[in-house]
Parts: structure tokens; sequence; C-alpha cells
């Protein structure tokens, strides 16, 4: 049975694998041979043969034609025809499939449902949400179901669902609404739309609210109120959280803050039956708010046209209202006409960043700000811009704040100017001390060279040529200890005019015949306390350059002359609160001014002129240190000095000295008498040498045992307390000021427990005056640097003499 079986399937199976025609044909053909040998009749079986084949040949088209026409039961639906019918329909209707895909719905289940989404994926509310998941299930077990009330967020529904479709894969959902649902809903719609517009026009502020008192529909005039912008989505917000009232019950925006216009606000349930359900809100201005609003503007004005300051006024979209004569006067507008925006007034970069600033100040809190702005007229110049939010002045919105900032910009330069000037004083002081050390070394092998010559030797004349390019040097770092405050002034009390006369004959040498010199002295000018010397020193480099800047000024093979002009005036506190100067501090003094005719400095190059090394000369016709030697002079000197240019051309330099003004009981200090000739430097003695440059120590040991004297040597003043301990007996101690470990001074103050009548020689490269105050220390003299051995031989033997003589 088993193998039967198996072969009848066999069988079959190969069978089912032969064509369809082959078969038929193969039974067409049996059969006609049986009919043949039935009736003995080939026509007959031929005739049955071709009716056969005909009879199936028909068949065949026929269900050929009918496997090729479409199966409507299996076709997919035409959803657009699906569509435009729904669309009639008053209600809600969506279709879905059974994977929960929205396949179709109509437009007014869009609207309501805030777009084509599907039923399962919109945020009904908890118990509803659970209703409609158990009747979806029963409609596809049972063909149909209905809840009778859903609720989402204030809207209620009535929802039927129905299965359908030729296999019954989709389901229909029916969304209609209940009454006071429409009504809620045409009224968030109403505010929304074209009626919320119409209000805004109108001044009405609107807003749709739920049972919960959140908002579902506002217009724009109540978004612009309560947030500053009109396009602000409030709903679901709390409706409550953007108004205050105050102690008698009045109600603002609370955004406004204290400076808000009071609100009336008119409250309509929207459900007659229902007082805590929805609601429409309507709010406006409380009366004669806009009037009395209005009003505080044109007082506000009045009161901005008569202030210095300049003002304007700006409406919400930042045009302008108002501007005083001030503003107008700052923002370069001649001839009183505002512009449209406040943009129009500044540069095409500094656009974007003025309307940012006020879009932001016009609709948000009312805060201020401040900007820096460029004029369209007047790009290198930089005014400070404030923006202040204003509310209850009408259609104010901004008020700007323009001034100079100019003035305020200088006075930065000029102070980061003084800073650097003191760190480059700092750097080139230090410098200069280094450099004198160095130089004292060089000067004093020279000397020791030149001691062991004679003029005529050979090599006489290149030591003294070292020694005078050694000076030279020596020069430079004077005047870079002069441009740092720390070169050695011999102050004296003396009078201006004076010593204008005294240098102003080698100033016309200087000057020549093509520039003349104008003298000119003012009435009433008091003593000075300055070194005369140095002060000729700055006359005469002021001279210098301005002859040069006249010649400069001259065109080529031009034979006309110009003017140095150098004037002396009395300055009180008077004159310097009208100068205006915040560099320059009340007090008397003695102003010393030198002008020129040449063609003035350039403004790139005034706040340069006095650094030093600093110079607009060619190459090899200036150092760059005549200017800051002289802007050293004057600031150790207590002065302070300016440079700027005059109208119709020329420079001017203008010198502050105080007024001195002697002590009560006290005279002036007398001029010090001519010093007397030198005497022998020969002499004996212990000396005590405190030095930790080696070079330098070893000159000064060198030329002062060539004097006479017993020298011994320590390189820092611990040594030297060191060795004093081990009880040498010394006659002069003669030290550098500094030192490492242990410096001149400290040393100097901790011998005097010990031994308070021993003299001690300091030598520096620093101011004399500057190392006094530092001492304070009786029984000091002082040899600056560089000095040659013939200075410190002297040096050493006045000190001896002097304290001998006590």
């Amino acid at each position: 049975m088993a193998e039967g079986g198996a072969a009848a399937s066999r069988g079959g199976l190969t069978a089912a694998r032969l064509p369809l025609w082959l078969i038929v044909g193969g039974a067409i053909v049996a059969s006609a041979l049986i009919l043949w040998a039935a009736t003995d009749s080939i026509v007959l079986s031929a005739g049955f043969a071709v009716g056969i084949l005909c009879l199936g040949a028909f068949a065949l088209l026929f269900r050929q034609n009918a496997d090729s026409a479409p199966r409507q039961d299996l076709m997919p639906p035409d959803w657009s025809v699906t569509h435009a019918a729904a669309d009639f329909a008053d209600f809600g209707l969506a279709i879905t499939d059974r994977a929960g895909r929205l396949v179709c719905a109509n437009d007014l289940y869009a609207r309501w449902m805030d777009g084509p989404r599907p039923p399962a994926a919109l945020d009904f509310d908890g118990k509803s949400g659970d209703a409609i998941a158990r009747a979806t299930r029963a409609a596809w077990r049972d063909g149909r179901s209905e809840v009778p009330v859903i609720a989402r967020g204030a809207a209620e529904y009535r929802l039927a669902l129905r299965r359908a479709g030729a296999a019954d894969d989709y389901l229909v959902w029916q969304f209609e609404p209940l009454l006071r649902r429409s009504l809620a809903a045409e009224a968030a719609e109403l505010v929304a739309g074209n009626l919320g517009d119409l209000l805004s026009r109108s001044g009405l502020m609107a807003a749709t609210l739920g049972p919960e008192g959140r908002i579902r529909a506002s217009n724009g005039a109540f978004a612009m109120r309560a947030t500053g912008s009109e396009h602000s989505n409030l709903t679901g917000k709390d409706f409550t959280a953007f108004l205050r009232s105050d102690e008698r019950g009045a109600i603002f925006f609370e955004s406004e803050g204290r400076r808000g216009v009071p609100l009336r606000l008119v409250h309509l349930p929207i459900e007659s039956d229902r007082e805590d359900g929805p609601a429409l809100v309507l709010l406006r201005d409380e009366d004669g708010a806009t009037q009395d609003r209005t009003a505080a503007l044109a007082h506000v004005e009045n009161l901005l046209a008569n202030l210095p300051l300049g003002l304007a006024l700006l409406d919400r979209d930042g045009r302008f209202l108002f501007a005083n004569d001030s503003f107008a006067k700052l923002a370069g507008l001649a001839d009183g006409g505002l512009p449209l925006y406040p943009g129009d007034l500044v540069i095409r970069e500094d656009k974007g960043a003025l309307a940012d600033a006020v879009r932001r100040h016009a609709g948000g809190q009312p805060t201020s700000g401040d900007l820096a702005v460029r004029p369209r007229d007047r790009p290198d110049e930089v005014l400070s811009l404030t923006l202040s939010g204003v509310r209850g002045l009408g259609e104010a919105a901004v008020m700007l704040s323009l001034k100079d900032s100019g003035e305020e910009t200088k006075l930065k330069r000029q102070i980061a100017q003084q800073t650097k000037m003191q760190a480059v004083g700092q750097l080139a002081g230090g410098v200069a001390h280094d450099f004198n050390n160095i130089l004292t070394a060089i000067i004093g092998h020279c000397d020791l060279m030149l001691l062991r010559l004679t003029p005529g030797d050979s090599h006489y004349d290149d030591i003294q040529q070292i020694k005078n390019n050694s000076n030279r040097a020596a020069s430079l770092t004077r005047q870079l200890l002069a441009f740092s405050r720390q070169q050695t002034l011999r102050p004296q009390v003396l009078q201006l005019p004076d010593l204008v006369s005294d240098v102003s004959n080698l100033l016309r040498r200087l000057l020549g015949e093509t520039v003349k010199l104008e003298v000119r002295h003012g009435r009433g000018l008091g003593p000075v306390r300055a070194d005369p010397g140095q002060l000729e020193q700055v006359i005469v480099n002021l001279g210098v350059n301005a002859r040069d800047a006249i010649l400069e000024a001259r065109p080529k093979n031009a034979t006309a002359t110009g003017t140095v002009a150098i004037e002396t005036a009395a300055i009180g506190p008077k004159d310097v609160r009208a100068m205006e100067s915040d560099v320059l501090p009340e007090g008397d003094y003695i102003r010393l001014s030198v002008t020129d005719s040449g063609a003035g400095i350039p403004k790139e190059v005034l706040a340069k002129i006095f650094e030093p090394f600093f110079t607009t000369k060619e190459l090899g016709k200036g150092t760059g240190l005549g200017l800051s030697t002289v802007y050293g002079i004057v600031k150790q000197s207590g002065g302070y000095i300016f440079a700027r240019n005059v109208v119709g051309g020329g420079a001017r330099f203008e010198i502050y000295l105080p007024v001195h003004k002697a002590a009560p009981g006290q005279p002036a200090r007398a001029a010090p008498k001519a010093a007397p000739p030198p005497e022998e430097t020969w002499g004996t003695g212990t000396i005590l040498l405190v030095e930790d440059e080696d070079m330098v120590r070893a000159v000064a040991e060198r030329a002062l045992a060539r004097q006479g004297y017993t020298v011994e040597t320590a390189s820092d003043g611990e040594e030297a307390l060191e060795t004093i301990a081990k009880g040498g007996a010394y006659d002069l101690i003669v030290s550098d000021v500094v030192m490492p470990n242990m410096d001149g001074p400290a040393m100097a103050r901790a011998l005097r427990q010990t031994r308070p009548d021993l003299p001690i020689l300091f030598m520096s490269g620093y101011a004399e005056e500057q190392l006094r105050q530092s001492i304070d220390l009786d029984n000091v003299a002082f040899l600056p640097k560089p000095f040659s051995v013939q200075q410190i031989a002297e040096a050493v033997g006045e000190v001896l003499r002097g304290s001998r003589k006590k």
C-alpha cells in the first residue's frame, strides 16, 4: 500500500509535470481512435476530434480572459474619492488600518485634532484614553462600538467606530462634537484668527481659557503686552501668571512692572451653566490711561528737550518719535531732521547690533544697556549709546541716551600711554645701570693705560679714542636715566625768565639765520625748583626739534623763514579748572611753552613722540632720545608736559612746573657755591671696596691703590660685614648700591649700629636724590657711575679729608 501509494504519487507528480495541451491532445486523439474503431468511420472520427478541439480552444481563451480581468474585491480603494466624500460630513471622520495607521481623514478631523494624526497618537484625557482603547478592541471583534463622551483638553466628543472593508481590515472613526465643545472651540478659533486680529487693531486684548484657567488661544495684542512678542505661543500657559494686582486691586501686566498701565478685565463664560468652565477674557487699558500716557509723553518730551544730554524716544518698531537738540548735535543732524530709524545714523557695520538692541529693549522687560556706535559721517569717532525700555508713555517704547565717549577714550589712551612710558622707563633705567658698570670698567682701564703712556706714544691716540667713545655712550645712558627719571639732579630755586634769557643766545646760534626766536614772559611768575642745567637741556632739545620741524615743512630751495616762540606764564587753579584736564591737578604752575610754525605733528605720531628711540628723522640723523629725555627731566622735576597741534599749523609743547613755596620761616635754598679747585689725589688710609661686578671692582681697586691707599675688597654686603667683624680697621667704605644677597643701603644701616662714625661712599648709576631718600643716613657721600680714575680718587680724597676734620 505504501509503495503503491508512493508510485501513484510519483505518477501523479509526473503527469502534473506534463503540459496541459499535451494531455488534452492525447485525450482527444484517444477518443477519436475509440470512435473510429467503434463506427469504422474515419469522417465521423475526424469531425469529432475537430469539434472537441474547437470547444477546448474556446474554453482556454475564456479562462485566460477571466484570469486577466482584475477582481474588484482585491483592488486597493481610491482614498481621494473617500476623502472627498468624507468632507461632506459635519463630524470628524478618520479611517485606520489594522496597524493603527491613518489612511484617510476629512478636513474637519484634521482641524479639530491639530493635524492628520491617527487617533491612537492623540493626547486624550486619562479616562477617555482607556475608553477609546476598549472601544477599539470591541469594534475589531464585534464590528462596531461606541463611547458616549470622550474629552481632549476642553473639547468633548461622542465617538462611534465601525469595522469596514472587503476583508474587514479597516476601522472607521466618527467624532461628533458635543454642544459645549463647539462653543469653546469656535471661540478659540475666532480669537486666534481674524477676529483676534481685528480686536488687536482696536486695542483690545483677548484670550480664551479652559476650565483649569490655562490659555487655549490669544490674539497678538495680548501676547505683545504679556511677553513682548506678538508671535509668542501662550497655549497651555497659566493666565494669571501674566498678571498682577496692587494693594488697591488694580490689575497690571507682570512684564510691565510698577510702570505698567492699569487694565480693565471682562470675563465672559462660554457655558452659561458653568461659571468654572471655559471662558473668553477681554482686556483693555483703564479708561483715561491712554490719554494719560499721551499727556505724560508730551510732558516727558518737553522735559527732555531742555536737558543737555542727548536723548531720543523710539516706538515699538524702532522708529524715531522724538529727539532733543543735544541728540541731534551729537548725531550730526545739522538740519534737525530725524531719519526713520536710528540705524540710519551709524555706519553699516553697527546697524545690525543697534537694530537687535532696539528690538530687545522695545519688546522685553524695561531694562537698560550700553552700546558703542560710530556715526556715519564720523566713522573714526566712537559714541556711547544707552538704551532703556520705557512703559506708560504712549507709543514710546525705548529711550536712547547718546554721549560722546571721545574724551573718555582719549583719557584711557593717555593712561595706557603713561603706563607704557613708566614700564619702558623702568626697563631703560635698568639697562642704563648695567651699561654704566660696563662703561666704568672701559673708562677706568683706558685711564690706567693712559697713565702708563705719553701723548706721543703710538697707542695713546687709540686708547684716547676708545675713552672718548665711551664718554659718548655714557651720555646716552644719562639720557636713558633722564627718561626713566633716575638721573642725578641738582635742584635749585630759580626764576624761569632768567634761565630762558641765559640759554637764548645759545639757542639763537642753534636755530640759524632762517629761523627767528621770539621770547615772551608773563607777569607774576613765581619761583620753581629744578636743576638749571637739565632745564636748559629741555629748552635746547625743544628748540632744536622746532627748528627741524620748520625746515622740513619749508619747500625745497625756499628762503622763507619760520618762528620759534618761547613763552612763560603764571597758571592758577582757576586756569587749570578751565582747561578741564584729567591729568593736570589743580594748583599754581609756571607754564613754559615752545611753539613752532612748522606743519604740526601727525595724529598717528602724537601718541608716540615721548617714547625712547622713536624718531621720524632719517637714519643716522637722530637717536630718538631727545623728547624722551625732556619727558623724563620734566617728570622728575615734578612737572607735566603736553604736546598738541595749534590752529593754523605748527606744534606746541607746554611744560607746567609747580610754583615753589618755601616752608614758613625758612629762606629759599640758595644756589650752591662754585666747587673749589681739585686738591691732591694722593692719600693714605685703609679702604674697604664693596662691589659685585668683578670688572668694576678691579678698576676701582687699581685706581685707589695707585693713589696710595690700602684697598681690601668684598663682593656683597654680607661679605663686607663679615670682614669688618673680624676686626679690620677701615677709614672708608666704598660700596655699590645694588648688589645680590645684601645691597649697599642694608649694609650701611647694619654697619651704623657698630661703627656710626665710619664714612661711606656709594657708587651708583641711579639718581642721588632717590638714593638719599631710600638710605636716610648721615655721613654718606655719592659718586655717580660711570666714573674715571681721576673722579674716584677725588671723591675718596674729599670724603676722607672731611671725616678727618671732624
